[in-house]
């Protein structure tokens, strides 16, 4: 994707790796993000005093004492909102991230598609958002158009993750691959690596003679699966921790399920300025810390997600 269109895109990065089956408790929020901002800061108590890591923050946020974060928050389990606050994997490792800078992350809601946008402008500083580190981001490729748009940012890699088909409950229409798509409806969220997949897909559809798949792009991944459960598609793609989830928590678990095999293993990365340096780096440094010292794995724990930890905390290692 572009520096305004790109989410977790392209068809050869995909977000996931065999992440195990989701049981989370709580009810699935199906609510669109729109453009306005809301804050939702995490309530730990943080103090750069006491905070192990908290020299290596470049000196404008260490006073400050906040990262702002942008997020599309309407992603369960990996961001969501309960309660007014933002929860899930993301805001969680977040949590874990600033006790070691001794900072909050605030994060504040906007749609996918604008986030490195947002990023570069400088409304937030870094994204954290189910976001796939890839080549063509790092780069500020346009994954559409192979075209150089924008100057790219950097990233530093939290989690691992890759594309799902859901379907409606007990698969109606015998969807099994990518390949049972052509000439049918599809929808999901514009931007997103899964939208990539979907385009290249349909591309291989028409070289192999068949029907190309009729696209439905929307602002939120919600709006999505709203279509699906309607009928007014055949399937959702999304990652699989987050297909999974909803196929656990939407109508009880009776709404979709999910089919196939994951698609296309890749990184989720937080987004960062290519020209804030040392704030990648302190990040790098903190990830490093969590992972050492267990607080990584208790939260990946606590989402029922362990298959898809990291054992590094690598700087653009997308490809």
């Amino acid at each position: 994707m572009t520096a305004s269109s790109t989410r977790r895109t392209t068809a050869a990065q995909s977000r996931i790796a065999a992440v195990g089956a989701i049981a989370v408790a709580g009810a699935l929020l199906l609510t669109g993000c729109g453009d306005q901002t809301d804050k939702n800061s995490d309530s730990s108590d943080t103090s750069p005093s006491s905070a192990p890591l908290a020299d290596k923050l470049p000196a404008d946020i260490k006073q400050a004492g906040v990262i702002k974060v942008g997020s599309d928050i309407a992603y369960p389990p990996v961001e969501y909102m309960q309660s007014g606050k933002a929860v899930g994997i993301d805001p969680d490792i977040a949590d874990a991230l600033g006790k070691q800078l001794g900072v909050k992350f605030e994060f504040q809601n906007g749609k996918f598609d604008q986030l490195i946008v947002g990023l570069q402008s400088d409304r937030f500083k870094v994204v954290m958002s189910a976001m796939n580190d890839t080549k063509d981001r790092q780069n500020g490729v346009d994954s559409d158009t192979g075209k150089k748009a924008g100057n790219g940012i950097d990233f530093v890699d939290y989690f691992t993750a890759g594309t799902s088909i859901l379907v409606q409950k007990g698969n109606p229409k015998g969807v099994k691959s990518l390949d049972d798509l052509c000439g049918k409806v599809v929808a999901l969220q514009r931007g997103t690596t899964s939208e990539g997949i979907a385009k290249e897909q349909s591309k291989k559809c028409k070289d192999d003679g068949k029907k190309a798949i009729t696209l439905q792009a929307f602002d939120t991944d919600p709006e999505a699966l709203l279509r699906l459960k309607q009928g007014a598609s055949v399937a959702d793609l999304n990652d699989f921790p987050v297909a999974a989830y909803n196929a656990k928590t939407s109508g009880g678990g009776k709404d979709f399920e999910v089919v196939g095999d994951q698609i296309e293993a890749g990184p989720y990365g937080i987004g960062i300025s290519k020209e804030n340096t040392q704030l990648r780096d302190a990040l790098q440094a903190a990830m490093s810390a969590i992972i050492e010292n267990g607080e990584y794995k208790k939260i990946l724990e606590k989402w029922n997600v362990t298959d898809g930890a990291v054992t590094e905390a690598k700087i653009n290692g997308g490809s």
